[in-house]
């Protein structure tokens, strides 16, 4: 069967696009499906293995400027993507006209706000209301003997902690460059781990500068040895930063990632003192499927 085989599949358009970098060699790729209603879950599933993107977002209206939104990887729905976000607003930027959409994910209500910037669109996501959990010592220790790191690789001032700003990613921050450029593990012994937790990615950080960081984003959960631009977990990462008061009230921080896999991505994350984490970045049409 085809992608576009069923018949509520072929009554939108697909567009494939990667987000997160102007360059179609970089970038997260994903799938975005609009139409005039969501096709049947396994429709949607069956397009989205076929695609097999990390995700691929399926958008159907509402009323007015609200749209609904569901996302697949291709082995299961997922609750909420950024990439695929920012690549479905770009999407309907070009679509419908510039301006705000408001989405209405599976976790909550997701704003994206898309404009033209030196005549290329650029979208903005607002996450749900980010928080925090404490990440247990046996997890910490389980996960840093998956990696090979040892305690004393981490930055003492960006400890270890569960966040969630639309999915759950465990923040560990390397004290030096290094260790980050370093990255190898038993795929199966981490998916088990992290599936047991609710993990989505881990957020592997190294903090370049006070406003600048650089992040690699294990996601066997999802089938992926690495994600090369996480929106879901630049999005935790603000909310965790504003929790340790590691950042100003409005502050903004850069997130450079994907650079180890050969698809550098730029996530730029603004930080309001209260609410949720605006996540922007551009997105360009793929030139193959």
């Amino acid at each position: 069967m085809k992608p576009d085989a069923h018949p509520a599949i072929d009554a939108g358009t697909l567009h494939r696009l990667t987000a997160f970098s102007d360059d179609p060699a970089g970038g997260n790729p994903a799938g975005v499906w609009n139409g005039p209603a969501l096709p049947p879950v396994e429709a949607m599933q069956q397009l989205a293995a076929e695609l097999g993107y990390s995700e691929t977002a399926f958008l159907a209206p509402l009323v007015g400027d609200e749209r609904t939104i569901r996302y697949f990887s291709p082995s299961c729905e997922v609750p909420f993507c950024g990439h695929a976000t920012i690549a479905s607003g770009v999407v309907l930027g070009t679509s419908s006209g510039m301006g705000t959409y408001r989405l209405q994910t599976p976790v909550g209500l997701v704003p994206v706000s898309v404009r033209l910037e030196n005549g290329r669109p650029v979208a903005a996501l607002t996450s749900v209301e980010p928080r925090q959990e404490p990440a247990s010592t046996e997890l910490v220790a389980a996960v840093l003997a998956c990696l090979g790191w040892g305690a004393g690789e981490l930055d003492p001032e960006l400890p270890p902690l569960k966040a969630f700003a639309g999915s759950w990613h465990l923040v560990l921050a390397a004290r030096h460059a290094g260790r980050l450029a370093r990255l190898d593990y038993p795929f199966e012994v981490l998916r088990e781990l992290m599936l047991a937790e609710g993990l989505l990615t881990l957020q592997l950080i190294w903090r370049a500068q006070p406003a600048l960081f650089q992040a690699r984003n294990p996601a066997p959960s999802c089938g992926l040895r690495e994600d090369p631009a996480t929106g879901s977990a630049a999005a935790a990462l603000g909310g965790y930063l504003r929790a340790l008061a590691q950042v100003p009230p409005g502050g903004r921080i850069t997130v450079l990632q994907g650079e180890a896999m050969g698809r550098p991505s730029r996530l730029e994350v603004t930080i309001p003192a209260t609410g949720g984490i605006v996540v922007s970045g551009t997105a360009v049409a793929l030139t193959t499927p």
